[in-house]
């Protein structure tokens, strides 16, 4: 099960939010708990930034509406009777385009929970939201979302990882490549 929510933060707030965060994986508590290892999130390749365009057939920097990229993640766990609550947290940052538009941007991400055999067993996409403008062509979101992982062994909990990352469309996907000269 995965549930968010998110909320902007100044840089400050941002900072001491994942410290804490980094603070809470693999810490102690029981026995078990020692053995218990929170996972760490994994950045999917191409998926940590995103370009943008306004609607149309124009791609060049003039037409860019917005770009984003994935700046942090970090997760956090603590041990239940059967299950992993894990709470995750990504750091989405965002900034206006020459094409920005008075709509909303919406920056695509996503979280999928993989077990051991590299099965996703968990997945859902879902948005950060800006307010973009001239005057206003940055933003920052903290967006935090609960897992459950369920085991029935401690060491089930070894193979669990977890993939995030920004979900560009095909075209966006391709623009990433030819810019990273790839």
């Amino acid at each position: 099960m995965i549930s968010s929510k998110n909320a902007a933060l100044s840089p400050t707030a941002l900072a001491l939010g994942l410290a804490l965060a980094v603070a809470g994986c693999g810490g102690g508590g029981s026995s078990n708990d020692a053995r218990v290892v929170c996972p760490s999130p994994l950045t999917v390749q191409d998926a940590s930034r995103i370009t943008h365009f306004k609607d149309g057939p124009g791609r060049d920097p003039r037409d860019i509406a917005y770009e984003a990229a994935l700046v942090s993640t970090g997760s956090a766990c603590s041990l239940g009777r059967s299950e992993l609550d894990v709470t995750l947290v990504m750091v989405v940052a965002v900034t206006a385009g020459p094409s920005v538009s008075a709509a909303p941007s919406r920056v695509p991400y996503f979280v999928r929970v993989i077990d051991a055999g590299g099965n996703v067993v968990q997945g859902q996409d879902f948005t950060a939201d800006f307010r973009l403008s001239r005057a206003n062509p940055r933003g920052e979101s903290r967006e935090e979302l609960a897992l459950r992982l369920p085991f029935s062994q401690l060491s089930d909990l070894g193979g669990y990882r977890i993939a995030v990352g920004l979900k560009p469309s095909p075209e966006e996907l391709n623009y990433n490549r030819r810019a990273a000269g790839r």
